[in-house]
Formats: structure tokens, sequence, C-alpha cells
């Protein structure tokens, strides 16, 4: 009888020990395998030319209006704790438009839609939630951005050369809108350019609670960030 007890009680010690290493192991598996690591943040890139770096182009050339064209993107970064192991989430769309208007040097104006009920992450439930309950897109269906000061670029531009510039708007999302400040990438290729960039926002700041499920919780803080192809309209 001793012996028997012995084992059961080495089998129930077995059971605890090995539902702790799951308890562990289950999020860093989400994270490492499920999830994966997440797509770098965006950054611009200059397009293979024969005139990169020696072609100084005529500001003049860069007067009117671009538009957003194909191969833009635009989503959402942001951090979940799953039983205190450390998730990064990326969501993407790739229907986004917009409008920018250049004199010479100057970026004057600037006004860009999201189509946030098709940003997608790599689970579908997040995703309803994100939809439904973050972001209520039944009653939001856009996010947009419109600058409200003129950019400048520090110098001429140069083919396949990036600049980083500091843009000033009002981003909108869920109905509320807040100015913000966004850092730039910005290069021109041949017959195209590209900007990118993050914008640091806090949810409640847009009214957006971040969930919060007890073994699941994101934190109140993220990016929203944009990489945008754009030519000339």
């Amino acid at each position: 009888m001793q012996k028997r007890t012995i084992i059961i009680v080495s089998i129930i010690a077995g059971v605890v020990l090995l539902g702790g290493t799951a308890a562990v192991a289950g999020p860093i598996v989400y994270r490492d395998l499920i999830v994966g690591e997440a797509e770098a943040a965006p950054t611009v890139t200059a397009a293979p030319s024969p005139t990169a770096g020696t072609s100084t182009i005529d500001p003049a050339e860069l007067s009117g209006t671009w538009a957003v064209s194909d191969g833009s993107y635009a989503g959402y970064r942001v951090d979940e704790v799953l039983n205190n192991t450390d998730v990064t989430v990326v969501g993407r769309t790739e229907e986004v438009t917009g409008t920018l208007a250049v004199e010479n040097l100057t970026l004057t104006a600037a006004d860009l839609t999201v189509d946030v009920a098709s940003i997608t992450t790599d689970s579908s439930s997040r995703d309803a939630y994100f939809r439904d309950n973050a972001l209520r897109v039944s009653e939001y269906p856009e996010a947009t951005f419109t600058l409200t000061g003129p950019v400048t670029a520090v110098a001429t531009p140069v083919v396949g050369e990036v600049q980083t510039l500091t843009a000033t708007g009002d981003l909108t999302i869920a109905g509320v809108t807040r100015s913000v400040s966004v850092e730039l990438e910005a290069v021109l290729n041949d017959g195209s350019g590209q900007v990118a960039g993050s914008i640091p926002i806090t949810f409640a700041d847009f009214g957006v609670e971040a969930p919060n499920l007890g073994f699941v919780s994101v934190e109140p803080d993220g990016f929203v960030e944009f990489s945008l192809v754009i030519a000339p309209a």
C-alpha cells in the first residue's frame, strides 16, 4: 500500500510540475513559434537606379499633387503581455489612400485615409475585438491624418538618398482627433517616392480601451505605422 501511495504522489507531483512548465512555456511557444518575430518597423527603400546618389532633382519638378499608390500600407504595433511574456503584435492593411501637395521643397498639404476594418494580424479573434470593440469600425470605419503645418526638406533631394523630416498633423482614430508629431523618412526614386514613419500613441487619448483579460493584457501605448509609395497624380 505504501509503495502504491508513493507512486500516486509521484504521478501527481509530475503532473503539477508539467503543468507549471506548460504555463511558462506556453506563452513563449506562442510568441516564438506561432506569432513569430514581429515585422520590422517601416522604413524607406531606395530603388536600384543608375542615377542613385548622383542625380539632383530640380525642386520645381516636385511641385504638384502626389497620390498614394500600390505598395503602400498602414497599421499598428502594440505589445501584449501573455502570462508575463511580452509579445509584439503588428496589424497592417494595404487599404490606404491619400494625396500630398508639394511646392518646390515644401510639403504644403497631406490627407491620408486608412480603412481600419481591413487591418489584420495573425489572429482572427484579436482582429474581431480590434474591429468591433476597440475601434468600433461600424461607427468609425476609417482613420485619417491631415497635415497641419508645412514640411520643408533640409536639402535639395538626390535620387536614392534618404532624408529625415518631422511633420505635425491631426490624427483621427475612432472619431477622436489629436495633434501628433511624426518623424518621417523620405526618399525619391526614379518616377516615384516613398515616405515611412511611426506615430507613438496612447490608446486612451482616442477613447480606445486596451483589453485586459487577466492572463493576457495589452500595453496602453503603441504605434500607428505607415509606409507610403507616392507618385505624381
